[in-house]
Parts: C-alpha cells; structure tokens; sequence
C-alpha cells in the first residue's frame, strides 16, 4: 500500500516532452494490461457469464476475446474521464488497421490526438475533484464540534487527553484509522494490530499541525483539506487527487528529540519492513 502519511513527492514535474511521451505509453500500457486481464478471465470460462445482447456475437473463443479486449479498452476510456468518445469511430479505426488500410492520421499525430485529450480529461476530472473537495470541507466545518484552523484544518475531540503537547521535532506513537471523505478507508494500523511510531516532522503538512493539537492519551478525528495532504498528485491508487483526508488518530505517547527514537519516517513503511 502507498504510505499514507509520509509526505509529497518534492520533486518538480518532468519537461512537457517527457511527460507527453508518458502519458501516452502509461494510456497505451493501462490498455494492454486490462485487457490481458480479459483474455485470463476467458481461458477460466468468467467471461462466459455474458450478457444476452453478447450472445449472437461470440461464435468462437477468438470473438470472446475480440469482445474483452473491446469491453476492457471502453472501461478504461470511460474511467479516464473521455465516456463521450464516439465508439463508432473507434470501432471503424480498429476495422481500418486490422484490414490494412491507410489510417486517417499517421502515428506522430496520432500520440498528439491522445495526449490532447488525456490532459483535457485530466483537466476536467481535476477540476471536479477540487470543487468536491472544496465543498465536502465546508459543509463539514458546520457540524457541531468541529473545530476549524486558520489553515483550513478540522478537527473534533473524541476524548480529551492529559500529558504534553508534541512538538514538530518530537516522535509519537498512534493508532489510527485513515479514510476519505466518501467513506473508503486507506490505511489503519488498527487493522495491523499495533501502532505506528514516527518522527512528526516528516510526515503530511495536516498530520503536523493536528498532532501538534493533541495532548497525549487525546482521541481527535482530523479533517485534512487536499493542500494540507497530497495535494493536486494524490498518492497511488488509494488517494486520489485533490482528496480531502480523514484520520481517527489516538495519541499514545510522546518522545522528545533528546530521547532515543526509531529512525522510522513513515508507520506503513515500518509495518512493510
């Protein structure tokens, strides 16, 4: 699993020819690997749980897996964010290559075709994410007991703590639960059975500040806005761009920098190791 906590890549962003070429053979690789995965699914028979208007088509194994590879390719363009793209054309291009004939584009301008409208989905979807996040944020700071920071941060106090506040320099020992704001849950060191240790200032700009509120023995629930988090990039397959972040986090101990501490930067990292 992605590290839940460890902080955003600092790294800038590749030229814009780099990424061009990556976007489009990232594109064409998601594509051939999903519809591999098709192709696995006939060889055991799961694809032959067919739809009726399927039926008539597949008269041969070789049409089942025409027809996967046709499904795969479509659920990847639709959750790529480009659902309006003509199937009817898309269909008459594959029938052109297959039979040989001159296509209407040469390749060059074909990866330009793709990686143009890769972006404006991109655009698009990103632009639907921030608004969602920017919304789920400000509803939720009007439910009673929850506490908003000058940098947008939320919280609410699930039980009250007695010991010292961390420091960014200090180390902490929590449990916690991580979910987003549609109710997925990405990461919980409850469900690894032990807590997480780690150093406060190297993990996400949101965990610092909470944390930092927290007196030791506190249960809080933490709101984290997307730029307190991972920002426009997301991390992995869990955290999507944009995402507004929730964590249950029980503070258990607090150690300071004088004190001998584990060298760990990030707690899913240590579980991994």
């Amino acid at each position: 699993m992605k590290p839940a906590l460890s902080a955003p890549d600092a790294k800038g962003d590749e030229s814009a020819g780099s990424m061009s070429s990556l976007r489009v053979n990232y594109f064409r690789m998601k594509f051939l690997s999903i519809a591999a995965a098709g192709c696995l699914a006939v060889s055991t028979g799961s694809l032959y749980a067919q739809q009726p208007n399927a039926v008539n088509l597949l008269k041969s194994r070789s049409d089942s897996v025409a027809y996967a590879f046709g499904a795969s390719i479509a659920r990847d363009l639709k959750r790529t964010g480009m659902e309006e793209i003509n199937a009817t054309v898309l269909a008459q291009a594959v029938t052109d290559v297959f039979a040989g004939k001159e296509t209407t584009f040469n390749e060059t301008a074909e990866r330009e075709l793709i990686m143009e409208a890769i972006t404006a989905a991109r655009e698009k979807m990103d632009a639907q994410l921030k608004q969602e996040a920017v919304a789920f944020m400000e509803s939720n700071k009007a439910k009673p007991g929850i506490t908003t920071t000058e940098s947008g941060l939320q919280y609410e106090i699930i039980r009250d703590g007695t010991g010292e506040k961390p420091t960014l320099t200090d180390t902490v020992t929590v449990h916690y639960k991580g979910q987003l704001s549609d109710g997925n849950v990405f990461d919980s060191s409850y469900d690894r059975g032990e807590p997480a240790t780690f150093t406060l200032d190297r993990v996400i700009k949101g965990w610092q500040e909470g944390i930092q509120l927290m007196p030791q023995g506190a249960q809080y629930r933490i709101y984290i806005p997307y730029d307190l988090g991972y920002g426009e990039r997301g991390a992995g397959q869990d955290i999507p761009p944009y995402s507004s972040l929730i964590f249950d986090v029980e503070l258990i101990s607090v150690k300071k920098r004088a004190e001998e501490a584990p060298s760990i930067t990030d707690p899913v990292e240590a579980q991994a190791k």
